[in-house]
Formats: structure tokens, sequence, C-alpha cells
């Protein structure tokens, strides 16, 4: 089940779905999405499909995934992009391929320390990794051209638009817990921030603090 056909299914859907960027479609071919989730689960890692992967947090369908990562690009190459949410890190992995460098914050330890193992076993050096509370963001690196944030917010962290560049790029669903949120792309603006909604999704939330 993690065979070339399943994952040539997987684009294909993806493709019928509206995904249009053709490096946004290679790296989600060429990205073993089955070394992300667990050995049990690992013949499902090619559906369209949340799965959990522990702590009650989730690695997103390849839909969301491909989808946050072509909005994220759709202004032109991105050199600088900050992660709220390593996870599994699956995320991670596609944007390592899209972006130059990647800045990703996570506030449960364990998942990012397993997340940073795979990322070495795939050879993805362009990754740098904090362990800390999301909602502040990483602003001692910042600014960032891009920001994808893979848990709901309630609203939008002041923190995150403060760390975006001139022009940069926001992707962050944004909700309430639990129910239909609306994912959200926020470009800093000359004059402020513009904000389109992108459509209806469901994220586990964004929480403060972090833990082990």
């Amino acid at each position: 089940m993690t065979s070339q056909r399943t994952r040539e299914r997987l684009i294909q859907r993806l493709s019928e779905e509206g995904i249009s960027n053709p490096r946004v479609l290679g790296v989600i071919r060429g990205t073993p999405r089955h070394l992300f989730v667990d050995e049990a689960l690992a013949h499902r890692a090619y559906e369209d499909t949340a799965l959990p992967i522990g702590h009650n947090q989730t690695i997103s369908q390849p839909f969301i995934v491909a989808h946050m990562s072509e909005v994220l690009l759709q202004a032109g190459p991105l050199d600088k992009v900050m992660e709220i949410g390593t996870g599994s890190g699956y995320q991670t992995a596609v944007l390592a391929q899209l972006v130059e460098r990647v800045f990703s914050v996570e506030r449960i330890k364990s998942l990012q320390d397993r997340a940073k193992e795979r990322l070495i076993e795939l050879n993805l050096r362009n990754v740098v990794f904090r362990w800390g509370d999301g909602c502040e963001g990483w602003p001692a690196l910042a600014p960032y051209n891009g920001i994808i944030v893979t848990a709901v917010a309630a609203e939008v962290p002041q923190a995150l638009l403060d760390q975006l560049a001139p022009g940069g790029r926001l992707v962050i669903p944004v909700g309430p817990a639990g129910d239909v949120q609306q994912l959200m792309l926020i470009v800093r603006e000359e004059n402020g921030f513009s904000r389109t909604v992108l459509g209806a999704v469901r994220f586990v939330p964004l929480l403060n603090g972090s833990i082990n």
C-alpha cells in the first residue's frame, strides 16, 4: 500500500480537486508519507485523509498540505518560511523541498523530536526547529516571507502578523475548535493586511504553552 501506484492515485485525486502547481504535486508524489505515521497506519498513508499521530494531534490530509503549500507559493518563490506546528513533520518535509529555509515551531517536544529524525532520514537539511509556544512564533529570526499555521486559532495571533515581512503571506485556519473553520490567506500590504477566505477546513486547536 506504499507503492508508486497508490501515490499516483493520490496525485490524480489532488489534481482533480484543483491542485495545479506542478512543483507541489511533484513534491507530494516524492515524499514518503508512510514514514510520518505509525506503522499500523502505513497502509492508509496515501489516502487523502487526516490520520492520528498521538497527543490528540493529526497529520493533515494531503489535499490540505498541498493546498496550503500552493497558496503560500502563489506570489512566487519564498526563501524564509515559518511553520507553526511541526506535528509529524510531513508538512515540514513538503515545505523544505519547496522553499529555501523552514523555521518550524512545535509545542510538543516528543512529536518534534520524531519529526527531526524523519527529516534527517530524508536528508532534508534546510529546516531549523524550535520547541515552544507557536502563538508567539519565532520573533528572534523574523521577518518571514511566508508563515503557515497547521492548527486553528480563534483569532489570528498578533505576534504572527508582526513577524510577517512586507508582501509576506500567512496561511492560517481561523475559527472555533471542533467546528467548521475558515482557511485564510493574509498578505502584509503597504497599508495593513488583506484577508482572503479560502474555504472551510477542520484543524486541531492552536494551544498556548509547551509540553514534553
